[in-house]
């Protein structure tokens, strides 16, 4: 496709980081790339510690491991969401619990989380989606007065800001994912945040195997290989020294979406106590037919497009973990659609894409 939905800007700097950490010849697990974006990222989000992974999901195993979720645990987690915490929660033997989601953020429904809630329940994952928030005033609330984890996956909302804290800085522990169409990449790649020392010192020794750092080959629990490699924290690097210029280009795109747009289709929602980063810049149509139909008609033009996640409980191997009405999700996720938010784009394209969308509505 000429317009993808998102593609990463690989920029010199990017090459010149990776060639140097080849040239280097720490092409696997250690090197000083490691470290320098391990403290450069967690001191972006605002936590006190913080590492890599090998991907975004096991950035979300690792957490729930160290928090040592097992069987016979609950774990409540929204109904609408890429299918990686609901999976998470599943490696541990855990039951998740599906919530539904609200229409004003796409986010888990705060007001339902309570009805859900059991002796079995230990912990809360929050998935941030499109770059959206959800409300972290009434879900801290909720985590303190049940005594509850809470671990936040923004992996889709990097650079989101809460009341002016940063999403993935509020749980006990923030999962992020570098893939390659997420706001900055390392290829593959992962990260876990976090406030507690104790569960960042057990995450670094369940990611390399479970071997103690004080003991070499000496492991004290059976751990995972679910390490980052320096190549690409290189890219990863130059990619967070980036980040602002990302987030701002995706700002200005969803800017020029909703002016565009915003008689035509349900735009994007836009947060009262949050500023959005619009990952993937997100309508809703009318129904699932059109949506569809849209989507078919914008490929033959080149122009990428996807339908939103399904929502868990209708998928084959997550039914038996439906316990509630899911309306919201079986709505949202029938009519939306994320639109082409690279941030190579420029105003003629989204001006373009915007324009086959209109003419597709009026006719």
């Amino acid at each position: 496709m000429k317009y993808n939905v998102s593609e990463p800007d690989i920029s010199d700097r990017e090459i010149n980081y990776v060639c140097d950490a080849v040239k280097s010849t720490w092409v696997s697990s250690k090197g000083k790339y490691i470290d320098e974006f391990e403290e450069k990222f967690k001191n972006y989000i605002g936590t006190r510690y913080g590492l890599t992974s090998s991907n975004g999901t096991t950035a979300l195993h690792l957490a729930l491991s160290a928090l040592n979720i097992k069987e016979g645990d609950e774990v409540i987690v929204p109904d609408l969401t890429f299918i990686s915490p609901v999976n998470a929660v599943l490696y541990n033997n855990a039951t998740p619990v599906l919530c539904d989601i609200k229409n004003d953020s796409w986010c888990i429904d705060e007001d339902k989380i309570e009805s859900l809630i059991n002796e079995k329940t230990k912990a809360i994952i929050v998935v941030h989606l499109y770059g959206n928030s959800a409300n972290m005033d009434k879900i801290m609330e909720i985590k303190r007065k049940y005594n509850l984890y809470l671990i936040e996956d923004a992996a889709e909302s990097l650079g989101t800001e809460y009341k002016n804290r940063k999403l993935g800085s509020f749980g006990d522990m923030g999962c992020f994912s570098f893939y390659g169409n997420k706001t900055m990449t390392t290829g593959e790649g992962g990260f876990c945040t976090t406030n507690n020392e104790e569960l960042y010192n057990k995450m670094k020794i369940l990611r390399d195997h479970g071997m103690t750092s004080k003991k070499r080959y000496w492991h004290e629990f059976i751990g995972y290989n679910y390490r980052l490699t320096n190549l690409q924290a290189a890219l990863g690097l130059a990619q967070i020294e980036r980040l602002d210029y990302f987030i701002n280009r995706k700002r200005e795109i969803a800017r020029i979406y909703h002016e565009n747009l915003k008689d035509y289709v349900a735009t994007h929602p836009e947060g009262n106590n949050y500023n959005g980063t619009y990952w993937l810049y997100s309508i809703l149509l009318n129904d699932g037919k059109i949506r569809d139909s849209l989507i078919e008609y914008l490929s033959k033009y080149d122009i990428e497009t996807r339908r939103f996640f399904y929502p868990v409980h209708v998928m084959p191997p997550y039914i038996k973990y439906s316990r509630d009405d899911y309306t919201v999700s079986d709505e949202i996720s029938q009519k939306g659609m994320n639109l082409p938010s690279g941030v190579k784009l420029n105003k003629d394209d989204i001006d373009y894409i915007s324009d086959k969308i209109i003419e597709f509505l009026e006719k």
